[in-house]
């Protein structure tokens, strides 16, 4: 019995110990295509400029009539709540899934619209053609992008993909309904703490 007691006390403190360490767990660990697109600014944005950063990525575009808009308040909401924590250090990507309509001006006007807390920490991607971002989204964030011949409208993934500082997907989050923001701060704070 004592022996049984002495096993089962070792394995909850094992549990508490790691539940306490807050050491980050990946779910994935995708590669990303290199790119070198332009921002908003008309900024050349390599994945090389991204490395060594933490960051969130999403798939919108301007005339978006579905769930881009929900996207992006939830995106600005979650950066309030990074800014409450104190977490400084990462950047949110967002890659336009209609590139030949959304120009760099566009997507800064886009940007605007939401009234970021911080659009110094945002770049809003394009300068690239369909296949090329279908190409990235497919192959790095396991999500589509498929351009809708009858209408002006592009169905895309609507997941948050966070990006560790070796520019690796390592998880993928609901980005439209029911976003687990609690979560996504705690795994970015967590995230920030690994070398």
């Amino acid at each position: 019995m004592k022996k049984k007691v002495l096993v089962f006390g070792v394995f909850m403190m094992a549990l508490v110990l790691s539940a306490c360490s807050g050491g980050f767990k990946a779910d994935h660990n995708y590669s990303i295509e290199p790119f070198d697109f332009t921002n908003q600014n008309n900024e050349s944005v390599a994945l090389d400029d991204l490395k060594g950063e933490i960051w969130l990525a999403q798939f919108v575009f301007t005339t978006c009539t579905s769930v881009c808009p929900p996207m992006m308040s939830n995106m600005s909401e979650l950066q309030e709540k990074l800014i409450e924590k104190d977490i400084k250090d990462y950047k949110i990507v967002s890659f336009s899934v209609d590139p030949e309509v959304d120009t760099p001006e566009k997507l800064g006007k886009y940007l605007e619209g939401f009234s970021v807390p911080d659009p110094s920490k945002w770049e809003m991607l394009t300068g690239y053609t369909m296949a090329d971002i279908n190409d990235l989204a497919v192959k790095s964030f396991k999500m589509p992008v498929i351009d809708d011949p009858n209408t002006d409208q592009v169905v895309h993934g609507s997941r948050f993909g966070l990006v560790n500082k070796e520019g690796k997907v390592v998880k993928l989050y609901p980005g439209y309904e029911d976003v687990p923001f609690d979560t996504i701060v705690s795994d970015m704070k967590a995230l920030s703490k690994e070398d």
